[in-house]
């Protein structure tokens, strides 16, 4: 398994002091890196500036990061080894749903802190008091997402083509189908895959035929772009959408035109014109010598968050931290003001990019 210490070095005083151990988990190789690797170089800039700013209560910050390979099972041995091995005193967690639901238990029982990044699941929170994320949830982006097939793509009938195997997937296309039919609008047909496929033809085949205006696909960038693909080569000209797992330099790289014209919501869109995004892009650049995506500004996100937190707290101690996490107010992140709510949910709105000339561009800020 894949171990990296990174440890943001203070002048003076500072480096005689103990530091402040905080643990990372994500899929650094393996089939989901490419969110992982992004969210990690996020998270590594957040601690360099928190570092360079005299660290937190005048001790330096060390990020111990564990790989879980994309692999089930392994996160829950990584937040193990970090909490009796590396003694961190809080963490953050996965971009994948399924992977902080696997770590999440282990936190709480541990009574630790955790903040998500990119873990939409309702359910992720739900396991306990200590858990939190910098996200929304797929409640809210279902909800984001019907309002847009309805308001600006004008779709009545639209068909979903859902990951069972997926807990992110599943939870999304539950909340799209519920919020598309109170605004009048009707679920062609629902037909499922699960992760890991590659052929979908029998699943669109089906879709062709039914007369839906619009396919919806709640999965991740792997799936999504190879359906994009499967789907053109069939005939089937419909507008495609679908949720932030699209949201990956890769979807291009694997769907090339396939994916032009498609739409995805997520978190950020490098091109929103607020100081907060345009200073962000431009330290992002400068550290790692490329454009940041969600992924990059929500690991980022996860760790100032955290680090505000027990800077608030004026304490290393979990419980305390944890109230600063939950005491959370109008926090100036990156993807947007952040406010913890009572489920330690973050509430913010969404945004809505298109793929165009094989670049994911803006198109509109969207909340239910």
């Amino acid at each position: 398994m894949f171990r990296a210490l990174f440890l943001g070095m203070l002048m003076g005083a500072a480096l005689a002091q103990e530091p402040i151990r905080i643990g990372e988990y994500a899929s650094l190789t393996g089939k989901e890196a490419a969110y992982g690797e992004t969210s990690h170089r996020g998270t590594i800039l957040a601690i360099e500036e928190l570092n360079a700013r005299g660290g937190l209560l005048g001790r330096p910050v060390e990020l111990h990061t564990e790989d879980n390979q994309s692999k089930q099972g392994e996160s829950a041995t990584a937040v193990k080894r970090l909490i009796s091995h590396d003694h961190v005193v809080a963490l953050l967690g996965e971009v994948s749903s399924i992977r902080s639901l696997e770590a999440a238990p282990v936190i709480q029982n541990a009574r630790l802190p955790m903040v998500a990044p990119a873990s939409v699941n309702a359910r992720v929170t739900e396991v306990g008091d200590y858990i939190f994320r910098v996200c929304f949830v797929d409640s809210f982006q279902g909800g984001v997402l019907a309002k847009f097939a309805r308001e600006h793509l004008h779709l009545r009938r639209v068909a979903i083509l859902t990951s069972v195997s997926n807990a992110y997937s599943v939870g999304m296309a539950r909340i799209f189908k519920e919020s598309f039919a109170n605004g009048a609008g009707a679920i062609a047909l629902e037909r499922k895959y699960s992760e890991g496929d590659k052929d979908f033809r029998a699943q669109l085949t089906t879709i062709k035929s039914s007369g839906a205006d619009a396919l919806f696909i709640p999965g991740y960038y792997t799936e999504a772009a190879l359906i994009c693909v499967q789907a053109r080569q069939l005939g089937l000209t419909i507008p495609i959408f679908g949720g932030d797992g699209w949201d990956a330099p890769a979807l291009v790289e694997i769907g090339g035109a396939a994916v032009e014209g498609t739409f995805f919501s997520t978190h950020y869109s490098p091109d929103n014109p607020s100081p907060e995004v345009r200073d962000f892009n431009t330290r992002y650049q400068a550290r790692w010598g490329k454009q940041p995506d969600a992924w990059a500004a929500l690991g980022y996100d996860s760790a100032s968050v955290l680090g505000d937190a027990i800077r608030r707290a004026e304490s290393i101690d979990p419980a305390k931290i944890r109230d600063a996490l939950a005491a959370t107010r109008n926090y100036p992140a990156v993807t947007g003001r952040i406010t913890i709510d009572s489920h330690r949910n973050a509430s913010k709105s969404a945004v809505i990019l298109t793929v165009k000339n094989g670049k994911s561009q803006f198109v509109e800020s969207v909340a239910p």
